[in-house]
Formats: structure tokens, sequence, C-alpha cells
């Protein structure tokens, strides 16, 4: 007899938020660090080591931090679970549910720590 996971609606539903960060505000962020400052579209004394550090004081972008790791954790969590699952990889020392999305909570959690911290 099959048991209901009642868990997996919140697991899809963090694995399609994490879908939208991924699709939508790392390619920006991308663009903004990784492209544009070596273009010369912006300064490149924007990116100083003391101008990073007063903006990492202010509470919204501490969020923008979290908001732009912790879901595409979730995403790659559950994608990860759901292709070993398919390549026949079900049974390991740890259940593939413990390994995948412990992994991201580890993963928010060291997120969380270092955002407080800083």
């Amino acid at each position: 007899m099959y048991k209901e996971d009642r868990t997996e609606p919140f697991w899809w539903g963090m694995f399609s938020m994490g879908g939208v960060v991924a699709a939508l505000l790392i390619p920006v962020h991308v663009f903004f660090i990784g492209l544009a400052v070596p273009l010369g579209l912006i300064d490149k004394n924007l990116l100083e080591f003391s101008r990073m550090k007063s903006l990492l004081a202010n509470p919204l972008v501490k969020i923008y931090l979290f908001v732009l790791i912790v879901p595409p954790l979730f995403h790659a969590a559950h994608r990860i679970r759901f292709s070993l699952h398919e390549m026949g990889i079900r049974k390991l020392l740890l259940s593939l549910d413990v390994l995948c999305y412990g992994g991201a909570l580890l993963g928010t959690a060291v997120t969380l720590y270092v955002l407080l911290v800083i």
C-alpha cells in the first residue's frame, strides 16, 4: 500500500520558487556583477570593498541575497532528487530526501549564519 507524502506540495512549491529566482534574478545579478563592470558599463569603483561592506549592512540587501541564494538551493535539491530517482538510484545509506533536502536546509542555515554575521 502506498503512503501519501503530505510534504510533496511544499517541495514542489519550493522547486518552482527556486526556478523563478534562478530564471529571473540570477541572470540580472550575473549581468551587473560579471559583465557590466568588466565591459565598462558600470564604474568599477562601485564594487570597492568599503562600498560593498556598507551595502551589506543594509537589511534589504541581506534579504535580497537570502532570496537569491536559498530558493535555488531547494530547486536544485528537488531536481537532483528526481534525477537520481529516475536514474535508478533509489536506495543509499541515507534517503535521497534526507541527502537532497537536508543539503538545501544546511545551505539555508549557512546562508542565514553568514548574512547575520556580516
